[in-house]
């Protein structure tokens, strides 16, 4: 007869991590794992750049879970790591894009590039969303300023309160709210014309 697993106590697995326990990292990585790139595919709208940034996650709480003080969830701490990891990868992105000759630069108007950006989930939204319009929103997106984007990606895509937001990004709730009205009115601003068609 097969034993049935018991239920993880996330206190004591992230207890256990600390103290050296390889199997706790791996129970506790595959704890999160689906929550960890989730959030970094909503963030970065690419799959192999979600991947890094999965990647760089786990080995940031492999090397720091001892800066873990549990004075906030573990999830909590997680969403920042991941947000930070996504939002340094764009910028050093953005920073060898800078070095690349211009004549060497991909064009992002090309139709692979394109047909590389992510589509949504499967959520309530695919029903209603046909696909150039999720393609519209998609780039939408991409345009928004990070320190919006990331406020727009918790809130909205991952359901994350304002006062949860604010833990993750270490800012006010009324900085989260600034961002997200602001990230709104980019957002209906730029689909403006595709929501009256």
């Amino acid at each position: 007869m097969k034993e049935t697993p018991e239920p993880i106590n996330e206190k004591e697995l992230i207890a256990r991590v600390k103290n050296g326990d390889e199997r706790a990292f791996a129970q506790l990585v595959k704890l999160y794992e689906q929550t960890v790139w989730g959030f970094a595919f909503k963030l970065c709208r690419n799959k192999e750049k979600a991947d890094e940034s999965y990647q760089d996650t786990f080995i940031n709480v492999y090397r720091k879970i001892d800066q873990f003080d549990s004075r906030s969830k573990f999830s909590t701490w997680l969403y920042t790591i991941v947000a930070n990891n996504c939002l340094m990868n764009r910028r050093k992105r953005k920073m060898d894009g800078l070095l690349e000759s211009l004549d060497d630069a991909p064009d992002v108007g090309n139709e692979d590039v394109q047909k590389q950006l992510a589509v949504w989930d499967d959520s309530p939204i695919d029903t209603m969303m046909n696909k150039e319009m999720r393609e519209q929103m998609d780039a939408a997106i991409q345009e928004l300023p990070d320190e919006y984007k990331v406020v727009f990606v918790l809130r909205d895509l991952e359901d994350k309160t304002a006062e949860e937001t604010a833990k993750i990004l270490n800012l006010t709730v009324p900085a989260v709210k600034s961002r997200l009205r602001r990230s709104r009115i980019f957002l209906r601003h730029k689909l403006h014309g595709l929501m009256k068609a």
